[in-house]
């Protein structure tokens, strides 16, 4: 019985170390394979047979067998590559990807993924990487006391299949001009009104005539390209001229009117009649800026056309009311802009709302004393034909609730006028050029129109026991019961590595590691032989005992 047992044993060492020696090929075989985690074999021994003694219960073992194959999760090196959407792992984590039409998951740390035809991010077999969709953010009007706060939300809804359905990017109207500009001390005053100093560039204008304002009647103008909501440009001139004062105190105040082209105003009369066919076309806004003696600006009035104005009425004063704010503490004014390819005016024209900003913010949108976000001072001033009453007085001027300035603003130096700064947000589409992926997992779009949009965040897996995973081939695992549920989450957070860009990441097999477990297993399976033979040998003196 002993040494037949011997010859079991010798099997049971000679097929535990071919296991391992498979285990060995299949490392070496993926030296180059992308993400592949190397496998490390663990022998235990077999059942042993007691057998009893005198001194007690000895144990005979009865040979090895395989105790444990486990993937080698350590991190691999970094191959850098030219393709945006070659993604790796830096850390904990795994990809997750899914059929197109089955609800199968599997997780892989191989992130070579290109876009198919149908604008899908997938890896070589065509299974689809998963994200959460990015959602934008939205914002506001503040209309008398009250705002309107935005609601961004960064992600939405759970993680869904990676796709850029729409390779353009869609048009977004201005919300928000910046215009930072220095006016002139020493400038004189250009346009004249008898009745209200305040406003000469608002009666100077005449939306029918060709220039509406003649050069000679306004000390600057600022030109900025804005957009409608169909991303179609449109041009918002600034005029600006200093008012003469008979007692100002020591301050400045230059007034200006914010204009459109006259032949693009496509807001209505009532209703029913064309602003372009009237001489207020193209007017948006008209207000006044106020400087102290060293020239820095301290307040802003603006006014605009109040709802519901017929006939010659939209060049009355009376009849532009102070502006109503944003929620950033900003005077708005509302343009109907018509597209240039648009033959007829139509009151379909989506409305474009359009915060000015000249350098000064309000802070207070409801306050005491406060009208419509409005310090009035002792008067009561709501449109621009009450201001004209007392010229001299510039104190009656309106001014935004609680003045906040902001670092760079318009001034009035004796340096000569110029535009300091000018900005606005809106664009028109654009086509997608390219893609790239952050360390915190996040796709972005580049596209023509120069925007860089946030489109997906990538989901990435990991498991309280990643041993457990089920090898798929393909560089795939799918989860067992003993790895436990997938704990999904975003990169660069709550334990889970980040995403390299252009980078795949590499086989961690370590070729000496292997050649060195070749060596002692090539000489564990030898010895196992020796013993086959050597008990064979023993088996035959046996036998030549009696002839």
């Amino acid at each position: 019985m002993g040494l037949s047992a011997s010859l079991y044993s010798g099997i049971t060492g000679l097929q535990a170390h071919g296991d391992k020696m498979s285990v060995l090929g299949n490392n070496i075989a993926n030296v180059n394979t992308v993400g592949f985690k190397s496998a490390k074999m663990h022998f235990e021994d077999a059942i042993s047979q007691d057998m009893s003694t005198a001194t007690g219960i000895a144990q005979v073992g009865r040979g090895v067998q395989v105790g444990a194959i486990y993937a080698d999760f350590a991190q691999g090196s970094f191959e850098t590559t030219s393709e945006s959407t070659d993604l790796a792992i830096g850390g904990s984590g795994f990809f997750i990807v899914k059929p197109k039409e089955d609800e199968s998951t599997y997780y892989s740390r191989a992130g070579n993924f290109r876009f198919d035809k149908d604008g899908y991010l997938t890896d070589p077999h065509g299974y689809v990487l998963q994200g959460w969709q990015v959602q934008k953010s939205s914002g506001g009007i503040a209309t008398g006391d009250t705002t309107t706060a935005s609601n961004a939300v960064r992600t939405v809804g759970v993680p869904t299949d990676i796709r850029l359905e729409n390779f353009q990017s869609a048009p977004l109207a201005t919300s928000r001009v910046n215009m930072i500009t220095n006016l002139d001390s020493g400038d004189a005053s250009h346009a004249t009104s008898a009745t209200n100093p305040y406003f000469s560039l608002f009666e100077a204008w005449d939306g029918t005539a060709d220039p509406p304002l003649g050069d000679s009647l306004y000390g600057y103008q600022s030109t900025i390209k804005v957009y409608d909501a169909n991303g179609s440009s449109h041009n918002v001139t600034t005029y600006f001229d200093q008012v003469t004062l008979s007692n100002a105190g020591g301050k400045k105040v230059w007034e200006f009117i914010v204009t459109s082209q006259p032949n693009e105003d496509g807001r209505l009369i009532s209703g029913t009649s064309s602003f372009a066919t009237s001489s207020a076309a193209g007017l948006l806004m008209t207000g006044t800026m106020t400087f102290n003696a060293a020239g820095d600006l301290t307040g802003v009035s603006a006014f605009t056309l109040k709802s519901g104005v017929s006939g010659a009425g939209i060049k009355t004063l009376s009849n532009w009311t102070l502006a109503n704010f944003s929620q950033n503490g900003l005077p708005v004014l509302t343009a109907n802009f018509l597209s240039t390819s648009n033959a007829s005016f139509t009151d379909s024209v989506s409305p474009t709302t359009i915060e000015m900003n000249f350098g000064l913010s309000n802070q207070d949108l409801s306050g005491s004393g406060i009208t419509k976000g409005w310090n009035t001072g002792s008067a009561t001033i709501s449109n621009a034909g009450q201001l004209g009453t007392d010229i001299t007085d510039v104190s009656r001027i309106p001014n935004f609730g609680e003045v906040e300035k902001s670092a760079l603003s318009t001034t009035s130096y004796s340096t000569g006028s110029t535009t300091l700064f000018q900005s606005q947000d809106g664009y028109t589409a654009g086509f997608l050029q390219n893609v790239s992926v952050s360390r915190d997992g996040v796709l972005t779009g580049r596209y023509s129109n120069g925007q860089i949009l946030e489109l997906y965040v990538l989901t990435l897996a990991d498991f309280n026991n990643r041993w457990g995973l089920r090898r798929e081939g393909g560089n795939l695992f799918s989860e067992t019961r003993e790895s436990g549920d997938a704990l999904t989450g975003l990169p660069n957070s709550g334990g889970k590595g980040s995403i390299a860009s252009n980078s795949l990441e590499a086989s961690n097999v370590d070729l000496a590691v292997e050649f060195v477990n070749m060596i002692t297993t090539q000489r564990g399976f030898q010895a196992n032989s020796k013993v086959i033979t050597t008990t064979d040998t023993m088996m035959g003196e046996l036998i030549q005992l009696k002839r």
